[in-house]
């Protein structure tokens, strides 16, 4: 296999994944391998590529390129037993579909399933569009792929740690609102600011409002602030309110003795007193009483 460095990877990647196909390969081939006219109707799309959206505008400005220079870099395929599977090239057949172009000049690769999912993660990772989901689904493919940890594989691609562990926390967000991103109806810091909110219908629903009333991420983590607090209150209200009879009868009773709120708690076999003060006068009148 030809080794070549990687761009826009890091340069840890490569003695990271010794045995993954860089991207150098492919251009290599692009000027080594033999191009062949396909049909457009045998070629398809990769299923299992990480880049799962297409700005349908640079698409419509790419066939009008093609249509006045023809298609300068021809497709990379692997052949298969429904006919050619892209490895590079998506956008340039969708443009091609778009004129209604016959052919395309293709160089066809003999690849494995494991190689063609690694060709399109280095052809999509060194793109400065994609998005936050689809590098996050990368990022995952390749820690469970090859059994890095995130620390060793931010070393390797030259990102902070933090910056990994947010986008690939973006993955345990309700599907929907991942498709929200994936879509540019919400950004990565809108999905980062409703990730605390449980269920996740509750997150799909806050996103629809935050699409409805267009929110600001700062607009959207000041309300998630705000529900969490008052889900915490109705939480305390109504663990006061299962309280047992006798315990709030004694509370009630120390709150009478101290001038302050007092919160039993009663476990199995032991519990606690809590006596509120508010500030170190407070305190000291407190301590007063109890000596």
């Amino acid at each position: 296999m030809v080794k070549g460095k990687k761009r826009g990877l890091g340069k840890g990647l490569e003695a990271l994944i010794p045995d993954m196909i860089s991207f150098n390969e492919i251009e290599q081939d692009v000027t080594t391998e033999k191009i062949e006219q396909i049909s457009i109707h045998k070629i398809y799309p990769n299923p299992n590529q990480p880049r799962k959206s297409f700005n349908e505008e640079s698409i419509q400005e790419l066939a009008n390129s093609i249509k006045i220079h023809g298609i300068i870099q021809p497709l990379i395929v692997s052949k298969t037993a429904k006919g050619y599977m892209i490895i590079a090239g998506e956008r340039r057949l969708r443009a091609s579909r778009l004129i209604d172009l016959k052919e395309v000049p293709c160089i066809v690769k003999n690849y494995s399933e494991k190689q063609l999912l690694e060709v399109s993660l280095i052809e999509n990772l060194q793109r400065q569009d994609l998005n936050v989901i689809e590098e996050a689904l990368a990022y995952q493919y390749l820690i469970q792929q090859y059994k890095v940890t995130q620390e060793e594989l931010s070393e390797a691609l030259g990102k902070s740690r933090s910056y990994l562990a947010n986008i690939l926390r973006l993955l345990r967000l309700d599907q929907r609102v991942i498709d929200f991103i994936i879509e540019g109806k919400l950004s990565g810091g809108h999905g980062r600011a409703i990730l605390s909110i449980e269920p996740l219908d509750r997150q799909y629903l806050l996103a629809e409002k935050i699409i409805s009333e267009g929110l600001s991420v700062r607009q959207v983590e000041e309300l998630v602030k705000n529900l969490n607090n008052a889900i915490k209150e109705n939480h305390k209200k109504t663990k006061n309110e299962n309280k047992d009879i006798h315990v709030a009868a004694i509370e009630e009773s120390l709150r009478s003795i101290f001038g302050t709120k007092v919160n039993i708690i009663k476990g199995n076999k032991k519990g606690k007193i809590e006596i509120e003060y508010y500030n170190d006068e407070d305190l000291d009148r407190i301590i007063g009483l109890l000596q």
